[in-house]
């Protein structure tokens, strides 16, 4: 007997990699985790670790229950593989298959698809294989960098409300965006660390349907931007400063495809 547990991150379109048939792809945003576990315990564990990074409600759970034979502690390494790192990775998927462990997607940069590929590594012991084939997203994502230029798209205090600053960018971000041939776009909502986490949740995935609505409005066609909030999850910066907490309330923009 042998395991195959496949987590598909993030994918439009996704394909169930640990099962014989396809899924039904999840919606931008979710995480879909598909295999086969030897026992409760196992699923709860993987369950309550994705729920904790991404939220109850983007988790989709397709895993079942069977006589699977597993390498010694494999529960416990299974969990130090499921991380708030892999929220960086789009169109991504980890697939953990007994002693293999393959890890693939587009990250934002170098440096992070080198702090990925180091942790999952530095997770497992020796008899772990690791195949990481994450890959660096390409020029037309630098497009989007490049017109933001680090900017914060701006919202009035607490609000999902933007101000004339922040229109002001979005009016830049989506003449850049019609240059880019009907690529799909992710809007992603993030806030500082300040307050109750379920309402920031709330508030970072307000702000990111407010961006994409706005978008629209500008002339980007709807079924090409998906709006998702992750909250204080992922900073760039200090939560214990002004300035970085203002650098964490932000929106990012991310190549879909």
């Amino acid at each position: 007997m042998r395991h195959l547990l496949a987590l598909v991150i993030l994918l439009a379109g996704a394909v169930n990699a640990g099962a014989q048939t396809q899924s039904a792809a999840p919606q931008p945003g979710q995480v879909l985790v598909s295999g086969t576990v030897p026992d409760e315990a196992t699923k709860l564990a993987v369950l309550t670790r994705l729920r904790d990074i991404y939220g109850a409600a983007m988790v989709v759970d397709q895993i079942s229950i069977g006589q699977v034979a597993t390498p010694a502690n494999w529960n416990s390494y299974v969990e130090k593989l499921i991380t708030p790192d892999l929220k960086s990775i789009s169109r991504g998927q980890l697939k953990i298959d007994g002693s293999t462990v393959s890890i693939k997607g587009e990250v934002g940069s170098e440096a992070t698809r080198q702090k990925i590929g180091a942790g999952v590594t530095a997770s497992l012991n020796p008899t772990y294989t690791v195949n990481n084939t994450l890959r660096v997203s390409a020029a037309d994502q630098s497009v989007l960098d490049t017109t933001l230029a680090n900017r914060i798209v701006e919202f009035e205090s607490g609000k999902a409300e933007l101000t004339q600053t922040g229109r002001a960018i979005l009016d830049e971000m989506a003449a850049a965006m019609k240059k880019l041939n009907d690529r799909k776009i992710d809007v992603i909502g993030h806030t500082d660390s300040q307050g109750n986490k379920t309402t920031n949740q709330n508030l970072s995935q307000a702000r990111a349907d407010a961006v994409k609505a706005y978008l629209i409005g500008a002339g980007i066609k709807g079924e090409l931007l998906s709006a998702s909030g992750q909250g204080a999850d992922r900073p760039v910066a200090s939560n214990d400063s002004s300035d970085g907490r203002a650098r964490n309330r932000r929106i990012e923009f991310r190549m879909a495809q």
